[in-house]
């Protein structure tokens, strides 16, 4: 069963999960991680961020859709939906999904553990609380950080 993580307050999404893969990765290194972001701007700016954040950190990664995407441990997409194709769907038989979109993920029960990243902004508030009363509703077990101003 997939257990949800809400992590609310956050000033910076990208950066924040920046060092949220950094962290998985140290505790969990033989587990992919799949990142998805709100659209194909907002991926954008978490592949360089991923590359560029940190001196002393690597964290291979590549889109979804790539032809190294089954060997790479971190995975990046803007959609995750059911049309889909087979191989991406199979992609998607993870343990790890870091949800940057203001969009209750489609097949996010086929994940371990999802962590829902949730920013100040007013409108992500709103989406975040919807995704967070949807998920009450299931039988998923939900943990809910707030984070502190200075991440």
């Amino acid at each position: 069963m997939t257990r949800i993580d809400f992590h609310t307050g956050v000033v910076d999404k990208i950066h924040y999960a920046c060092r949220l893969v950094r962290k998985l990765r140290l505790h969990f290194p033989n587990q992919q991680i799949v990142l998805l972001a709100q659209d194909p701007a907002q991926l954008a700016e978490l592949d360089m961020t991923l590359w560029t954040f940190s001196e002393a950190d690597f964290l291979p990664h590549a889109m979804l859709d790539h032809q190294l995407a089954a060997h790479s441990p971190i995975l990046l997409t803007h959609t995750m939906n059911n049309s889909m194709s087979g191989e991406a769907i199979n992609l998607l038989q993870h343990q790890i999904l870091i949800n940057l979109s203001m969009n209750t993920p489609d097949n996010f029960s086929h994940f371990e553990r999802l962590f829902e990243i949730i920013s100040t902004n007013e409108t992500d508030k709103k989406h975040g609380r919807q995704r967070y009363n949807f998920y009450k509703q299931q039988p998923y077990p939900l943990s809910h950080f707030v984070i502190e101003q200075n991440n």
